[in-house]
């Protein structure tokens, strides 16, 4: 990864934050967030079955 890639996913990464803080139900931002990065993770090959922390 570059220094412009990484800056990329910085701000994407604040931007989702952002989105978060400023939603009226969190719980379906977070939720919607989070099958995004599983479906990225899962297209890069990383197996996203075991990542729940509980």
């Amino acid at each position: 990864m570059n220094e412009t890639e990484l800056k990329d996913q910085v701000i994407k990464e604040f931007v989702n934050l952002q989105r978060i803080k400023a939603a009226q139900d969190r719980s379906s931002e977070i939720e919607y967030q989070e099958s995004v990065l599983k479906v990225r993770m899962q297209a890069l090959g990383i197996p996203t079955e075991d990542l729940e922390i509980k």
